[in-house]
């Protein structure tokens, strides 16, 4: 497919690239003296002016502590973070008070390996996981391994990075207690079956964590379609601001779990002898909370609404398919995954550079990707590789940005003969 050709097919649902582009500052930056290439937005995705407004207004003119004020900023600020609870509520379809403000996706993940885990785990009690984790759903639950006695179960992939559900389903019996598994791979770009890996793991009567890093960026989520028992997720990769995640829990589930850290705000009455705690989500969120970042974070969920996730999807996944074929016409490039359900994720190794040597050259031409691990050493054994280079595609890339990376990869073969 020639440029002209994937430009025409990505410009046929009327999605105007070049107008979303400029409600992004940083696609108008320079690197090296080149146009900035962002081709990184699996790790951190750029912010539109509309995040950036918003939370300089609140900081501004807006800004108070919540909840505890009884004067009119506190309560207007508290009135803008419980918006955005109602926000983030509504883009899961789930209540409002089923969503916990947390730091990251990160943060959420270790909610609840360790207040799930001291309410529901027991030695000898099964986790499953799958090949495909992040380091963010793998040490939380060694750490639970090595304080409980719980074991750990993985989830196998073929060779092409899919998910086998038949593999998985030998896995699951009366000891396992809770099955946490990516709904997109950060390296593979591998879209896991959630729903069905849900129905399954609650029909052998375990709980269900899904990490939705990657999968709610690209493929949005409908808690009460998938029932999942939590859903985690985080704001930098949604266009949002860093400092803010959310972790989704059905209400029952969250109000039976003791509290993961202790302070203010999340109690009901303290006295030297015993505390008493909210209930749900309020428990969960001790201390000031991320105020102005859950401001941002509604900003960007309604800046998303605005374009239309499906829309965006259709363009994300054009830049895939376009980049897919680009890339597999680089002899000595292997792209390192082609699962047949596949985000907007290309992992890729090219013969004779270092990935790192990669992501050094092709900076001096503007153009910036992720290259290592990407948290996810026990997936890179199984892929028999060290480390890959990656690119990772976002609202706002357009087709001439694969172009400049596959221009700028040809000169990284030129380098290194």
């Amino acid at each position: 497919m020639s440029t002209a050709a994937a430009k025409k097919t990505l410009s046929n649902d009327a999605y105007d690239v070049e107008a979303i582009r400029a409600d992004f500052p940083a696609m108008s930056l320079q690197v090296n003296g080149k146009p900035l290439v962002f081709l990184d937005s699996g790790a951190s995705a750029q912010k539109p002016s509309v995040v950036l407004e918003r939370m300089d207004r609140m900081y501004r003119s807006e800004y108070a502590n919540v909840h505890r004020g009884a004067y009119r900023l506190s309560e207007l600020a508290t009135e803008n973070y419980e918006n955005a609870r109602k926000t983030v509520a509504q883009f899961m379809n789930a209540s409002v008070d089923e969503i916990v403000f947390t730091r990251s996706v990160t943060a959420a993940i270790n909610l609840v390996a360790h207040s799930f885990g001291r309410a529901f785990l027991k030695a000898g009690d099964e986790v499953v996981i799958s090949h495909m984790e992040h380091h963010a759903n793998i040490v939380p639950w060694q750490l639970l391994r090595d304080i409980m006695g719980i074991v750990i179960k993985v989830a196998p992939i073929d060779d092409d990075g899919n998910f086998l559900i038949d593999e998985f389903k030998k896995l699951l019996g009366p000891k396992t207690k809770l099955v946490a598994i990516t709904h997109c791979s950060n390296v593979l770009g591998t879209i896991t079956p959630i729903k069905e890996i849900t129905r399954i793991a609650h029909e052998a009567g375990a709980k269900v964590l899904i990490d939705g890093a990657q999968g709610i960026v690209h493929l949005g989520v409908d808690v009460r379609d998938v029932d999942c028992d939590f859903y985690g997720f985080t704001g930098h990769k949604l266009y949002g601001p860093t400092g803010i995640g959310v972790l989704y829990g059905k209400r029952d589930l969250l109000n039976a779990l003791p509290p993961y850290e202790g302070g203010g705000d999340m109690i009901e009455l303290v006295t030297f002898e015993k505390t008493t705690y909210r209930e749900a989500p309020a428990r969960f969120e001790a201390g000031t909370p991320p105020i102005v970042e859950a401001v941002g974070l509604a900003a960007a969920i309604d800046y998303v609404n605005s374009v239309g996730l499906d829309r965006i999807a259709k363009h994300e996944t054009g830049l895939r398919d376009y980049a897919m074929k680009r890339l597999g016409e680089i002899d000595g490039l292997t792209i390192i995954g082609r699962p047949r359900e596949k985000g907007p994720i290309v992992s890729f190794t090219l013969e004779g550079a270092h990935p790192h040597d990669i992501a050094t050259i092709i900076d001096s031409k503007g153009v910036a990707v992720r290259a290592g691990h990407h948290c996810a050493q026990p997936l890179m054994e199984r892929c028999n590789v060290a480390a890959t280079a990656r690119a990772s595609f976002a609202m706002y890339n357009r087709i001439e940005d694969v172009d400049a990376l596959v221009d700028a990869l040809n000169t990284v073969k030129d380098i290194f003969g």
